[in-house]
């Protein structure tokens, strides 16, 4: 039976093979377990080689679950069909440099098989929405790097998606670019429609997350509302977000991981 969640990891490992054999793995997930709901903004947090980018893989569709399983808008994730309702903001874009602006928006459009009009009347109000209207004309290779970055977050919209990827959107934005994106995550809520933020920028988390998953060593050592996040239980009150952050990052727990293969279910 489908699932009802917009997403969801049950159970996920992910092993990668290691060595020059490959007869030694590193886990990079050890049985993880959550959901995104519609409507909701939903932080991915964690250390650098915490997993969480082996997360975001697995619900691109670019690479499989050792073991476990992982749905995306109803269907199992290895069912490519549904990638064109997802949009992603990547944190290194790659896009051809001899491009313009409305051909790379053209472009990815296709790719999500829209009709050309439509396609065309998306591109030119989403570079008015991320501020590149006057430029929409020039070659990439003549952007700066927050200007990419809003090309970016404007290729990631071009097919309205369902499911709204966003690895650290902010790299590269001034405070003009920054509210853009709050401003556009805040209309996804509003739509319904689900965003999962991957970032550092903590201020940014707290301000615009409904709820969050803390990924340590490869382990869920945390999924709640923010609120909780911050709760501060020895004390009562709150604390603030980096330093609830930096007492589970110290935890034993926060270890590389390597092991043996694990027989895919």
């Amino acid at each position: 039976m489908p699932s009802s969640h917009v997403a969801e990891f049950d159970k996920v490992v992910k092993d990668y093979p290691t060595g020059i054999f490959g007869r030694h793995y590193l886990r990079a997930l050890q049985g993880v377990s959550f959901t995104l709901e519609a409507g909701e903004v939903f932080g991915l947090l964690g250390p650098n080689r915490a997993g969480k980018t082996t997360l975001v893989k697995l619900l691109l569709s670019l690479c499989q679950p050792t073991v476990g399983n992982v749905t995306r808008l109803g269907k199992p994730a290895s069912d490519r069909s549904t990638l064109s309702r997802i949009g992603y903001v990547h944190e290194n874009h790659a896009f051809p440099r001899y491009l313009t602006a409305t051909s790379l928006l053209e472009f990815y459009g296709a790719l999500s098989l829209l009709p050309e009009p439509e396609v065309r009347a998306r591109a030119g109000q989403l570079l008015e929405m991320v501020g590149l209207a006057d430029r929409a004309h020039e070659p990439i290779a003549r952007f700066s790097k927050g200007m990419v970055q809003r090309l970016g977050v404007a290729q990631a919209m071009i097919n309205d998606p369902e499911l709204l990827v966003l690895d650290e959107p902010s790299e590269g934005l001034d405070l003009a670019g920054r509210a853009m994106v709050h401003s556009l995550v805040a209309e996804q809520r509003k739509r319904g429609h689900t965003v999962l933020l991957v970032s550092h920028v903590l201020g940014e988390v707290e301000q615009i997350c409904d709820r969050a998953a803390v990924i340590v060593g490869g382990k869920l050592v945390f999924l709640g509302k923010m609120t909780e996040l911050r709760r501060d239980k020895s004390k009562g009150g709150t604390r603030p977000l980096e330093q609830a952050l930096r007492e589970i990052y110290d935890k034993p727990s926060a270890k590389p991981r390597s092991g043996h293969a694990v027989a895919a279910s």
